[in-house]
């Protein structure tokens, strides 16, 4: 008998009495869920030269710059929209139902990317739709999974439920960089192929296994106040994407017109959709939650944590493939593969810190073990501020994994503390607005970190590439061409495993021109990497420095959250009336 709202929600037991096996059940198909969720995020990261090549289609061409972040930062953008929307709709209709859908959705949208059946520029277009739909599809697990593993779970079993889903979001997010290299070597449209088997068999087992344990509330949509605040997010999220491209000789977009009407008019809407969201009756964005202390500071921990870490995979990418990997003998061409293993340890101190902090906050509650990850994780940034661009392999993986382990240890407890302090009847809609928060942190985090990085080489990468070039026998037009073109141009070939320095002076005619020994100097694996190290080290002192100090603001917020999180009944006490509604 489905549960009224306001009643109490079902124990999953068996006819024993005993506690049935349904909460492995949901554990498993959720954390599978999540993992293949996140996994396609950056699996497409890596194999994105394999599939240009596969569509044919020069990704570091101008004209098809755009396509390109739009691969990468699609995805983010519709989770970041559309995420809260899902889980309220879980609230309403019930979380299994539209998780469930969610598994469909994501796997058919997985099929149709794997048929392009076009090439250049529309088969670019394909893509990107479908990506769209695919990350529709991955909003609706993710806005409705911690939702329902908070149904199942007690209270004092939730920290260890959701620090295994959490380890499976990171753990997706890295290994899709090794799964990316895998795939992309055999064939692009397997990166897409990898998806549909685990879509199959999860769905069949959400649709066989899975129930409906939490409460539903029966309300209508708020769509003044879905039209505001999507409309208001994606054109903020559009505007950040544009800005880190150049514009009219501009190093960055962020004086374009129309990214300057994007982020003004974004912030607008977001602010209508506060004052939409304080005056209708049944909101989208459930605001008295924020007067839960612990809802409060794990929500914005979560987004200023994102925003410290959401754009640190790129800039390790872009430093291993740029600049150490080539250093230490690595073909350009398998920098993307090896990237993703020697970023592993990140990966393992995660996925081991998560369940066991969520399993110890269980017993002794989650502020001290979040607040301690959010300190360890912005101490790292300091650890990897003091290291030479050619740093030492064993220390890099030690920092990284203590990264790892920093953000595992506050992910788990953080959820845990969260989800449980709300009323059972909003747990759809505050994972929804958790989630939220988290995509729009690592979004912009992005925007942040690549228009920082460019920042920090614009002022000293277009001479010092200009003069290296020179002395090498290319021709002093072509190279002060060459040394004014954008650093985005750079970055992107580095991270598409490209070496730069080839492929521009290709694109300029200058090769044939060259003597073998300057051709051979120019186009070998040390050149470039010699000539950015100290452009690049400027960026990243100031990428780093600024995690460090999100990261210690964030670890005194979740301080703020309290020694114990309220009770349901305590939590249910700040839930507005019908007619006290804020």
């Amino acid at each position: 008998m489905r549960n009224q709202p306001g009643g109490p929600p079902r124990t999953a037991r068996s006819s024993s009495g005993k506690p049935d096996r349904y909460r492995r059940v949901a554990l498993t198909n959720t954390t599978m869920a999540v993992f293949m969720s996140s996994l396609d995020g950056s699996i497409v990261i890596i194999a994105l030269p394999a599939i240009f090549n596969g569509i044919g289609l020069d990704p570091l061409a101008p004209a098809n710059i755009a396509y390109l972040l739009w691969m990468i930062m699609g995805y983010r953008l519709v989770q970041a929209v559309f995420v809260v929307n899902l889980g309220r709709l879980g609230d309403i209709l019930g979380r299994v139902r539209i998780y469930n859908l969610g598994f469909v959705v994501f796997t058919v949208a997985s099929i149709l990317l794997s048929l392009d059946p076009f090439t250049g520029s529309r088969a670019a277009l394909w893509l990107i739709g479908w990506r769209f739909l695919q990350a529709f599809g991955g909003s609706m697990l993710a806005a409705n999974s911690a939702a329902i593993l908070t149904d199942a779970f007690p209270r004092e079993r939730r920290g260890f439920a959701l620090g295994v889903n959490q380890g499976a979001v990171f753990a997706g997010q890295f290994i899709g960089l090794t799964a990316g290299g895998l795939l992309a070597a055999w064939d692009w449209r397997a990166v897409f192929w990898v998806n549909v088997p685990v879509g199959i068999a999860g769905t069949l087992w959400a649709y066989l296994r899975l129930r409906d344990n939490g409460v539903r509330r029966a309300e209508r949509i708020d769509w003044w106040g879905n039209a505001t605040f999507a409309i208001g997010l994606s054109a903020i999220l559009v505007a950040v994407t544009y800005g880190i491209q150049s514009y009219h000789g501009h190093t960055m977009g962020w004086t374009n017109p129309a990214v300057i009407v994007g982020l003004v008019g974004g912030m607008v809407l977001l602010a209508v959709f506060v004052v939409i969201e304080r005056r209708v009756a049944e909101p989208l964005f459930r605001l008295h939650l924020f007067r839960i202390k612990a809802f409060t500071a794990g929500t914005i921990t979560g987004f200023i944590a994102r925003l410290a870490q959401g754009g640190l995979q790129f800039v390790l990418i872009i430093w291993l493939q740029g600049v150490w990997l080539p250093l230490h003998g690595y073909d350009y061409s398998q920098t993307p593969f090896w990237a993703g293993i020697f970023l592993l340890p990140l990966t393992a101190g995660f996925f081991i810190a998560g369940p066991l902090s969520g399993t110890l906050s269980d017993r002794f509650g989650a502020r001290w073990f979040a607040s301690g990850g959010m300190l360890l994780f912005a101490l790292t940034f300091v650890g990897l501020l003091a290291l030479p661009v050619n740093f030492p392999y064993p220390t890099f993986a030690l920092l990284i994994a203590l990264n790892g382990v920093g953000i595992g240890m506050y992910s788990s407890p953080n959820s845990a503390s969260v989800m449980s302090s709300v009323p059972a009847g909003y747990r759809g809609v505050a994972s929804g607005m958790r989630s939220t928060f988290q995509n729009s942190g690592t979004s912009l985090s992005i925007g942040v970190f690549f228009s920082l990085m460019i920042g920090g080489l614009a002022n000293s990468l277009p001479g010092t590439l200009t003069s290296g070039l020179a002395q090498h026998g290319v021709s002093h037009q072509v190279a002060e061409q060459i040394g004014g073109l954008p650093p985005v141009s750079s970055l992107f070939a580095a991270l598409l495993g490209v070496n730069p320095i080839h492929y521009l002076l290709s694109q300029y005619g200058a090769l044939s021109p060259l003597t073998p020994a300057n051709a051979n100097l120019l186009t070998g694996r040390e050149f470039f990497p010699d000539l950015i190290s100290g452009p690049f080290h400027n960026g990243l002192v100031v990428v780093f420095a600024v995690s460090a100090a999100l990261g210690i603001i964030a670890a005194i917020v979740s301080l703020m959250r309290g020694s114990n999180p309220p009770s349901a009944d305590t939590a249910a006490a700040v839930t507005p009336t019908a007619a006290a509604r804020p």
